[in-house]
Protein backbone atom coordinates (compact mmCIF):
# COMPACT_ATOMS: atom_id res chain seq x y z
CA UNK A 1 0.00 0.00 0.00
CA UNK A 2 1.31 3.42 -0.93
CA UNK A 3 0.60 5.12 2.40
CA UNK A 4 2.52 2.47 4.32
CA UNK A 5 5.77 2.26 2.38
CA UNK A 6 6.12 5.96 1.50
CA UNK A 7 7.10 5.25 -2.09
CA UNK A 8 5.00 8.17 -3.30
CA UNK A 9 6.90 10.52 -0.98
CA UNK A 10 10.28 9.18 -2.10
CA UNK A 11 9.24 9.57 -5.75
CA UNK A 12 8.16 13.16 -5.15
CA UNK A 13 11.40 14.06 -3.33
CA UNK A 14 13.44 12.39 -6.06
CA UNK A 15 11.67 14.39 -8.77
CA UNK A 16 12.36 17.63 -6.90
CA UNK A 17 16.04 16.71 -6.56
CA UNK A 18 16.18 15.82 -10.27
CA UNK A 19 14.79 19.23 -11.18
CA UNK A 20 17.46 20.94 -9.07
CA UNK A 21 20.21 18.72 -10.51
CA UNK A 22 19.08 19.36 -14.08
CA UNK A 23 19.23 23.14 -13.69
CA UNK A 24 22.50 23.04 -11.76
CA UNK A 25 24.11 20.84 -14.43
CA UNK A 26 22.85 23.05 -17.26
CA UNK A 27 24.06 26.19 -15.46
CA UNK A 28 27.45 24.69 -14.54
CA UNK A 29 28.34 22.71 -17.67
CA UNK A 30 26.07 24.10 -20.39
CA UNK A 31 22.81 22.64 -21.61
CA UNK A 32 24.36 19.92 -23.74
CA UNK A 33 24.15 19.61 -27.47
CA UNK A 34 21.48 16.91 -27.38
CA UNK A 35 18.72 15.98 -24.99
CA UNK A 36 16.82 12.71 -24.98
CA UNK A 37 14.11 11.25 -22.77
CA UNK A 38 14.32 7.59 -21.82
CA UNK A 39 11.41 5.76 -20.20
CA UNK A 40 11.94 2.78 -17.90
CA UNK A 41 9.27 0.56 -16.33
CA UNK A 42 10.83 -1.24 -13.39
CA UNK A 43 9.93 -3.49 -10.47
CA UNK A 44 8.96 -1.98 -7.12
CA UNK A 45 12.35 -2.80 -5.57
CA UNK A 46 14.27 -1.35 -8.51
CA UNK A 47 12.07 1.75 -8.43
CA UNK A 48 12.95 2.31 -4.78
CA UNK A 49 16.69 1.86 -5.51
CA UNK A 50 16.65 4.30 -8.45
CA UNK A 51 14.49 6.84 -6.59
CA UNK A 52 16.93 6.74 -3.65
CA UNK A 53 19.84 7.39 -6.03
CA UNK A 54 17.95 10.31 -7.56
CA UNK A 55 17.13 11.63 -4.10
CA UNK A 56 20.87 11.54 -3.30
CA UNK A 57 22.24 13.37 -6.37
CA UNK A 58 19.52 13.79 -9.00
CA UNK A 59 20.78 10.98 -11.25
CA UNK A 60 19.65 7.34 -11.24
CA UNK A 61 22.68 6.08 -13.21
CA UNK A 62 25.34 8.64 -12.31
CA UNK A 63 27.40 10.52 -14.91
CA UNK A 64 29.04 9.30 -18.11
CA UNK A 65 31.62 10.45 -20.65
CA UNK A 66 31.46 10.40 -24.42
CA UNK A 67 35.20 10.16 -25.14
CA UNK A 68 36.37 10.63 -28.69
CA UNK A 69 39.62 10.76 -30.60
CA UNK A 70 40.30 13.62 -33.04
CA UNK A 71 39.87 10.99 -35.79
CA UNK A 72 36.24 10.60 -34.67
CA UNK A 73 36.41 7.22 -32.94
CA UNK A 74 34.33 6.72 -29.81
CA UNK A 75 35.33 4.82 -26.66
CA UNK A 76 32.86 2.30 -25.23
CA UNK A 77 33.26 -0.29 -22.50
CA UNK A 78 31.83 -3.79 -22.20
CA UNK A 79 29.60 -3.91 -19.10
CA UNK A 80 29.08 -7.54 -18.14
CA UNK A 81 26.28 -6.74 -15.70
CA UNK A 82 24.02 -5.55 -18.53
CA UNK A 83 25.75 -7.59 -21.28
CA UNK A 84 26.16 -4.51 -23.49
CA UNK A 85 28.67 -1.96 -24.70
CA UNK A 86 28.10 1.34 -22.87
CA UNK A 87 29.75 4.70 -22.32
CA UNK A 88 32.17 4.77 -19.39
CA UNK A 89 30.38 6.10 -16.35
CA UNK A 90 28.60 5.33 -13.15
CA UNK A 91 27.34 6.44 -9.78
CA UNK A 92 28.09 9.63 -7.90
CA UNK A 93 29.99 8.96 -4.65
CA UNK A 94 29.37 11.14 -1.62
CA UNK A 95 29.53 14.82 -2.51
CA UNK A 96 31.18 14.37 -5.93
CA UNK A 97 30.01 16.62 -8.74
CA UNK A 98 28.73 15.00 -11.91
CA UNK A 99 31.99 15.81 -13.66
CA UNK A 100 34.12 14.40 -10.83
CA UNK A 101 32.09 11.18 -10.95
CA UNK A 102 32.43 10.96 -14.74
CA UNK A 103 36.20 11.52 -14.57
CA UNK A 104 36.65 8.92 -11.82
CA UNK A 105 34.57 6.36 -13.67
CA UNK A 106 36.46 6.98 -16.93
CA UNK A 107 39.74 6.39 -15.11
CA UNK A 108 38.48 3.19 -13.47
CA UNK A 109 36.74 1.73 -16.49
CA UNK A 110 39.17 2.68 -19.27
CA UNK A 111 42.26 4.40 -17.82
CA UNK A 112 42.01 7.17 -20.39
CA UNK A 113 43.09 10.77 -19.73
CA UNK A 114 40.77 13.21 -21.46
CA UNK A 115 40.19 16.95 -21.82
CA UNK A 116 36.60 17.61 -20.71
CA UNK A 117 34.62 20.10 -22.79
CA UNK A 118 31.20 20.26 -21.15
CA UNK A 119 28.02 18.29 -21.66
CA UNK A 120 27.41 16.36 -24.86
CA UNK A 121 23.96 15.30 -23.64
CA UNK A 122 21.73 16.17 -20.72
CA UNK A 123 19.10 13.45 -20.72
CA UNK A 124 15.96 12.81 -18.74
CA UNK A 125 15.20 9.30 -17.43
CA UNK A 126 11.54 8.79 -16.52
CA UNK A 127 11.01 5.83 -14.21
CA UNK A 128 7.70 4.21 -13.37
CA UNK A 129 6.32 1.34 -11.34
CA UNK A 130 2.59 0.86 -11.08
CA UNK A 131 1.10 4.22 -10.08
CA UNK A 132 4.50 5.64 -9.05
CA UNK A 133 6.55 7.88 -11.33
CA UNK A 134 9.71 9.90 -10.92
CA UNK A 135 12.58 11.06 -13.06
CA UNK A 136 16.28 11.80 -12.93
CA UNK A 137 18.98 13.34 -15.07
CA UNK A 138 21.60 11.46 -17.06
CA UNK A 139 24.51 13.82 -17.76
CA UNK A 140 26.90 12.74 -20.53
CA UNK A 141 30.08 14.81 -20.82
CA UNK A 142 32.12 15.17 -23.99
CA UNK A 143 35.87 14.79 -23.74
CA UNK A 144 38.73 14.49 -26.20
CA UNK A 145 41.11 11.65 -25.42
CA UNK A 146 44.65 12.64 -24.47
CA UNK A 147 45.79 9.03 -24.08
CA UNK A 148 44.42 6.37 -26.37
CA UNK A 149 45.36 2.96 -24.96
CA UNK A 150 42.55 1.75 -22.70
CA UNK A 151 43.38 -0.02 -19.44
CA UNK A 152 40.49 -1.46 -17.44
CA UNK A 153 40.93 -1.23 -13.65
CA UNK A 154 37.27 -1.42 -12.59
CA UNK A 155 37.04 -2.06 -8.83
CA UNK A 156 33.53 -3.50 -9.31
CA UNK A 157 34.66 -6.03 -11.94
CA UNK A 158 31.72 -5.09 -14.17
CA UNK A 159 33.82 -3.82 -17.08
CA UNK A 160 35.65 -6.48 -19.06
CA UNK A 161 36.94 -4.46 -22.01
CA UNK A 162 37.33 -0.92 -23.38
CA UNK A 163 37.61 -0.31 -27.13
CA UNK A 164 37.54 2.42 -29.76
CA UNK A 165 35.02 2.25 -32.61
CA UNK A 166 34.10 4.41 -35.58
CA UNK A 167 30.59 5.68 -34.70
CA UNK A 168 28.87 3.77 -37.50
CA UNK A 169 30.80 0.61 -36.51
CA UNK A 170 29.59 0.59 -32.90
CA UNK A 171 28.44 -2.92 -32.01
CA UNK A 172 24.71 -3.54 -32.40
CA UNK A 173 24.51 -4.31 -28.69
CA UNK A 174 25.63 -0.81 -27.71
CA UNK A 175 23.20 0.88 -25.33
CA UNK A 176 21.47 3.84 -27.01
CA UNK A 177 23.60 3.26 -30.12
CA UNK A 178 21.81 5.71 -32.45
CA UNK A 179 21.80 8.46 -29.82
CA UNK A 180 25.56 8.02 -29.32
CA UNK A 181 26.17 8.25 -33.06
CA UNK A 182 24.12 11.49 -33.14
CA UNK A 183 26.00 12.85 -30.13
CA UNK A 184 29.49 12.18 -31.52
CA UNK A 185 28.46 13.75 -34.83
CA UNK A 186 27.25 16.84 -32.96
CA UNK A 187 30.63 17.35 -31.27
CA UNK A 188 32.87 16.45 -34.19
Amino acid sequence: MTAVDGLWYLADEAAQRAEQAYHRAADTYGAGRLERTYRKRVSRGRFRTLAERIQHCGAPYGAHTLVYRPSGELLVVRHEGVDMWVLPGGGVDGSESFREAAERELDEEAGIDAAYEGLAMLNRVEISCGEHDTWGVLPVFSAEAKTTTPTVADPDDEISEARWFEPEALPEDTRDREDLIDAVRAIA
